[in-house]
Parts: structure tokens; C-alpha cells; sequence
């Protein structure tokens, strides 16, 4: 709210700087008035480059009187400074917010002058005599002292460092038993039956394929016609040449024994193997 003597004059001067704020380059700078009232003022000032506050952001309250801008605005430094001509409790020792006010003057003009004060401060009229006494007696302490306090005091923190998340994987079990139905191939398997069949001397790059037969009963040798009991006889390759081995008679022989051994009842079935190299 405003002062209860503010005269329409100093209504229209604030208006008026307001509009013309929006026509200034203000670079970083900020400086608006507040949502609550017009006579107070926020203002921001960044450090100046290549001077010991640089990186720092210094916030500023200003304070308007109610017969602005015949007298001066108030300004206080909120941000903590290592300056000569600003105290510790953020009082400013300036010439124009003093004697030298005019109201010629505005808030934007003053701003700047505060941001020239950063830059140039004045030892002939300190605020803080220590500080002056080392700028002018040690001024590489002084500096190191100012840029410490800037880092301390007037510089953001830094964004904190986004958080890895490793994603957890789920084990999907389709998919393994996709794997392991991949993993049984049927060559791997006819490739152990061929390395664990018996091998037989012959050239080293000829195939080896394996027959598998199943010889009926004797009973059921019995039942079928005489032609059709007669195995077919096998042929063999031994060696580079091919030799015919008839395993007919072998078989009978063999029939024969297990009938004499196991009497009139059937037998099983057995398996014989014929392998052709």
C-alpha cells in the first residue's frame, strides 16, 4: 500500500519509471517492484565481470518515500559483501543516495552506479575503514578475501546431480525358455551320435550315416510267407574296395539259437545296426 501523504506527483513518477524499465536493456539486472506495493523495490545485481564479486548475485531492498523523487529512495544490500563502501548490516556509503540526490535521478540510474561502485570502490570515503586500510595496503589479501566471501555468500548453489537409476531387469521367462528350446538343435545331437558311433577304417573324408532296424519277432517271422521272412542281404565297404557280405545266413543262425535257447515261446524285439561306412 502506499504512503498515506504520496501526492499524485509521486504516483505518476513511479508509473513513469515502470514503463520506462520496460524500454532499458537491463542485461542482468533486475529490479521491479514488489507485488504488494509500489514503494517497495526489489533489485538484483550481478557481479561485475572481471571484478573480484564476479559470479555473485547481490540482492538489494529499496525503499521509496512518500514524496519520491524529491527525496532520495533507501537501499539496502540483503546479500553479504566484502566491500569497503557496504557494511555489514548492507549499508551503502554513496554519494547520490546522500547530498548528490537529484530527483533528475532515477531507480535504474542508481542501480547502475551501485554496479559501478562494485567495480570501483572508493577508499577516500569507506564505510568499513578495515577493508579500506587492506585494499590500499594489501590488495592481493583483499581480493582473495572478496572473491571467498562471493563464493560463500553470493554465488547459487549448484543444481544437484540428477540421480542414475540402474533399471532393474526382469527376467523374462518366455524368453528363456525360447533360449533353451534354441539350445537343443538336433545337429548337436546328431553330431554326438555320429562321434559316438564306432568308426571304421576308411578314407577320412567319407560320410558315416547310421541305420537303425528293428527285427521282428520269431513269431511273427513264423505267420509271414517264406519270401517275405527272407531278410535282403546288406552290402558292406571295408577298406577302399567294396565287398559284399551276405548277413542272411548270420541272422538265421542266429534265430535258430534263440529258438533252441528260449523254446517255443515268442522273444522280444532287438535292435540290429547296420553301418554303412
Amino acid at each position: 500500500m502506499p504512503p498515506s501523504l504520496a501526492s499524485s506527483t509521486t504516483l505518476k513518477r513511479i508509473h513513469r519509471e515502470i514503463a520506462d524499465l520496460k524500454k532499458e536493456d537491463l542485461g542482468n539486472i533486475t529490479l521491479v517492484p514488489s507485488s504488494d506495493s509500489l514503494f517497495v523495490w526489489k533489485a538484483r545485481l550481478p557481479g561485475p565481470e572481471g571484478s573480484v564479486y564476479e559470479g555473485g548475485f547481490f540482492d538489494v531492498d529499496i525503499s521509496l518515500a512518500h514524496d519520491y523523487p524529491f527525496s532520495a529512495p533507501r537501499m539496502t544490500f540483503r546479500t553479504r559483501i566484502y566491500h569497503m563502501n557496504i557494511s555489514d548490516r548492507g549499508g551503502i556509503c554513496i554519494d547520490i543516495l546522500k547530498h548528490n540526490w537529484s530527483p533528475a535521478l532515477s531507480l535504474f540510474k542508481v542501480i547502475l552506479s551501485l554496479s559501478s561502485l562494485l567495480t570501483d570502490p572508493n577508499p577516500k570515503d569507506p564505510l568499513v575503514p578495515s577493508i579500506a586500510n587492506e585494499y590500499v595496503r594489501n590488495r592481493a589479501q583483499h581480493d582473495r578475501t572478496a572473491r571467498q566471501w562471493t563464493q560463500l555468500y553470493a554465488q547459487p548453489p549448484p543444481p544437484p546431480a540428477p540421480s542414475i537409476v540402474t533399471p532393474l531387469t526382469v527376467p523374462n521367462s518366455r524368453a528363456k525358455g525360447k533360449a533353451r528350446h534354441t539350445s537343443l538343435n538336433p545337429s548337436i545331437y546328431s553330431s554326438r551320435a555320429n562321434s559316438a558311433a564306432p568308426s571304421t577304417p576308411g578314407p577320412s573324408n567319407a560320410s558315416t550315416p547310421v541305420t537303425i532296424e528293428i527285427e521282428d519277432s520269431d513269431e511273427e517271422r513264423n505267420k509271414r510267407p517264406v519270401a517275405s521272412r527272407r531278410p535282403t542281404a546288406v552290402k558292406r565297404k571295408r577298406g577302399s574296395g567294396a565287398v559284399d557280405v551276405d548277413l542272411v545266413a548270420e541272422e538265421e543262425a542266429e534265430a535258430r539259437a534263440r529258438r533252441r535257447r528260449a523254446g517255443d515261446g515268442p522273444s522280444g524285439l532287438r535292435e540290429v545296426i547296420v553301418i554303412e561306412d
